[in-house]
């Protein structure tokens, strides 16, 4: 499709944004989603589509990037991240039959309890000190990884953010839990394409253009990240977790009142 070259810049910056904000705590889809949404022309299932392919790009070299810095528990986030990819592409191929306004309310109020439980635990993620060992941690984690991978095909936003505040639950660091819910992050983002690409909804083009600029924002977003530590990834969390309140608050309101 053609686009103007304002329009291709401000989706360039967003892409860079998002990067920037996925691999420090996760929620680009804050910034890139919206923006692909803005275009004339592109159907939702597109944008979504597309934002995928922008991201998966992104959220693998943030992976990569954070692996050879920080500690990885790698017997966990990998089998979870098999079972978050595939939930996420039993997700996509629903994305375009659900509503996105019968999942938003939902997302909200979830999205406003782990902002409390974020405010009032502020010790929690200083440091990773696991709830559970052996069988019953691999088990949590691939509970988390299964139902937010779904969520991740079907809607997206807030994905990262999601996985974060779990694997803090789990009593993961926030630094140590972002590096994890990159890993994870990236499976879900290529389940979710492979549908995608079934359904011929990408602009390759587009996504293409898109990737560079998130990989470049991943990659500046994860030194970042690594050089300042949890609290500066938990302060963001919270700005990030805020931001994405606000949105979908507005988005129900809107709902409500059409």
């Amino acid at each position: 499709m053609e686009l103007s070259g304002t329009a291709l810049a401000l989706l360039l910056l967003a892409a860079l944004a998002a990067g920037w904000v996925d691999a420090v705590v996760g929620g680009g889809g804050l910034v890139q989603l919206p923006a692909l949404l803005l275009v004339p022309g592109i159907a939702p299932v597109q944008a979504l589509a597309t934002n995928k392919v922008a991201s998966v790009a992104g959220t693998t070299v943030s992976a990569v990037t954070y692996a050879r810095r920080v500690p990885l528990d790698w017997r966990t986030a990998v089998p979870t991240a098999l079972l978050a990819g595939t939930a996420a592409g039993l997700g996509a191929t629903v994305a375009a039959q659900v509503p996105a306004a019968a999942l938003r309310p939902l997302v909200l109020v979830a999205l406003v309890a782990v902002a409390v439980w974020t405010l009032v635990r502020p010790a929690a993620g200083a440091h990773t000190s696991l709830r559970h060992t052996g069988r019953r941690h691999l088990g949590a984690a691939a509970l988390v990884g299964t139902v937010v991978g779904a969520y991740d095909g079907v809607l997206g936003p807030g994905t990262g953010s999601f996985l974060v505040a779990s694997l803090v639950g789990l009593g993961y660091g926030f630094l140590a839990a972002s590096a994890f819910a990159k890993v994870v992050n990236a499976a879900t983002n290529a389940g979710a394409i492979v549908v995608f690409t079934l359904l011929g909804a990408p602009l390759w083009g587009l996504g293409a253009a898109m990737a560079v600029a998130n990989v470049a924002g991943a990659y500046l977003g994860t030194r970042t990240a690594v050089a300042r530590g949890s609290g500066f990834v938990r302060a963001v969390f919270l700005v990030v977790v805020t931001a994405l309140v606000a949105r979908l608050g507005w988005q129900v309101w809107t709902d409500l009142a059409a």
